[in-house]
């Protein structure tokens, strides 16, 4: 009788297992075609009919035929000026609370705010930054605040993503490296860091695909113009990026052609963030290649 009731559960098992297996292969396979489909629907109105001079050109107010090359370099300007202001500060700070904050009450706050933040939506910080940017310091609407308002967007989820990451290292590893004469900062920096640096750059990728498609942000600290030259790195110039100029052609454009400048400008958004992921697996490729060696 016991034999039978264990060959009956055995049974039961089995096939729960079989059953969740292919829910679970259902529902991936769900979302990559939902995901596919986003994207065809996306890509293919606009990315056949790009021209590098579409790329390069300068917008068009009245006329058809604008293109957005202002905008897009500002975009890359942007994000590139938002990583130097938050990355550093952003892994430091995670560090910090993975290896080196007291376990305490203030510590304990201090994590329950950084998750907080990590959730507030974007146009919080666009606020702050124009009530600091363009009303305290009086600068205006600029390149440099909505990059600095950015890297306050940024910081709490990179912060929290490097200190996941670095308590993810298994205990053993920095016991081994103890166990050899290290002192702290060398572990941290020898053993620790390499082993969580995959998850470091997802956070660093996640940040960055955030911080390019960002539009609330951009449009109160960096406005909703250009200085009308392609490549103005004045830190002080007006700021329009792509995303931001994306939601101008669709809702207030009065050009004829708006609606293939949204298309398009859609599908080199959408390229550009599939390509920033793609760069930012580089390294982790290196990486893995050299820890298994």
């Amino acid at each position: 009788m016991s034999s039978f009731s264990a060959t009956k559960r055995n049974t039961r098992a089995r096939f729960f297992d079989r059953t969740a297996t292919a829910l679970f292969w259902g529902i991936g396979i769900l979302i990559l075609l939902v995901i596919f489909w986003l994207l065809y629907t996306i890509m293919h109105k606009g990315l056949p009919n790009i021209t590098p001079q579409f790329l390069v050109k300068l917008p068009e107010e009245i006329d058809a035929g604008g293109g957005i090359g202002p905008m897009l370099f500002n975009s890359f300007y942007v994000l590139f000026l938002s990583l130097i202001f938050s990355v550093p500060i952003g892994i430091g700070a995670g560090i910090y609370m993975a290896e080196y904050a007291p376990a305490n009450k203030f510590t304990e706050i201090l994590r329950i705010c950084v998750e907080a933040l990590s959730s507030v939506p974007s146009i919080v910080f666009g606020m702050l930054g124009l009530a600091i940017f363009a009303e305290y310091f009086g600068i205006g609407l600029t390149i440099l605040g909505g990059s600095i308002s950015l890297a306050f967007l940024n910081l709490p989820m990179l912060t929290r993503v490097t200190e996941e990451a670095i308590h993810a290292v298994p205990a053993d590893l920095r016991n081994a490296s103890y166990a050899l004469g290290t002192t702290k900062f060398q572990c941290i920096r020898t053993v620790v860091l390499p082993v969580a640096l995959n998850a470091i750059v997802t956070g660093v990728c996640l940040v960055a695909g955030r911080a390019f498609g960002e539009s609330a942000v951009i449009i109160l600290t960096a406005g909703l113009s250009t200085s009308g030259e392609m490549w103005d790195f004045s830190l002080f110039a007006p700021g329009e990026t792509l995303a931001v100029h994306l939601w101008y052609v669709q809702s207030e454009a009065i050009v004829e052609d708006a609606r293939q400048i949204a298309d398009k400008a859609a599908a080199v958004l959408v390229f550009v963030v599939l390509f920033i992921n793609m760069v930012f697996r580089i390294p982790l490729w290196f990486n893995n290649r050299k820890l298994k060696r």
